[in-house]
């Protein structure tokens, strides 16, 4: 069975169905506007991109650093920070997910001290765990590191 690239897991039968589904006949059809001279006619796996399979993009972000490690540049600089801040791989899904906004909402009038985004984390993290550790109850009172020493 012949795929495309950026169609792995989808079988002929479907990739045709998507292709009447945008009315066009062929893959080719859709670059029929680009000039013949600027169309890519190579063989993609020969191009040293993916390493031959499919990676992740953390993967992805390590190849391309590791490309970038032959220039001089000084990425990484020293970390002097303490209580769980240091650079560290967050995943770019998640600027979309925080970029929602019932986790950027005003103030909460019951608690103007917090923004109604850190409660809808909370809640979030709340409901996750009682899946995770099928509790029906679990408490999420600390909101920082200083009210959690406070506290404790």
């Amino acid at each position: 069975m012949v795929v495309h690239p950026w169609l792995p897991n989808s079988p002929e039968n479907i990739k045709k169905k998507m292709l009447k589904t945008i009315g066009v006949i062929s893959l080719e059809e859709i670059f029929k506007d680009i000039l013949e001279g600027a169309r890519f006619k190579g063989d993609w796996n020969k191009l040293g991109i993916g390493l031959g399979k499919p990676l992740s993009e953390i993967e992805i972000r390590k190849f391309v650093e590791k490309l970038f490690s032959k220039n001089k540049v000084f990425m990484n600089p020293p970390v002097f920070l303490g209580g769980g801040s240091w650079p560290h791989y967050v995943p770019s899904v998640v600027k979309y997910i925080m970029s929602r906004a019932e986790f950027y909402t005003a103030y909460t009038p019951y608690q103007p001290e917090i923004s109604q985004g850190l409660m809808q984390a909370l809640f979030e993290y709340q409901s996750m765990m009682a899946d995770l550790l099928e509790m029906e109850i679990v408490n999420s009172s600390m909101y920082d590191w200083a009210s959690a020493a406070a506290e404790s």
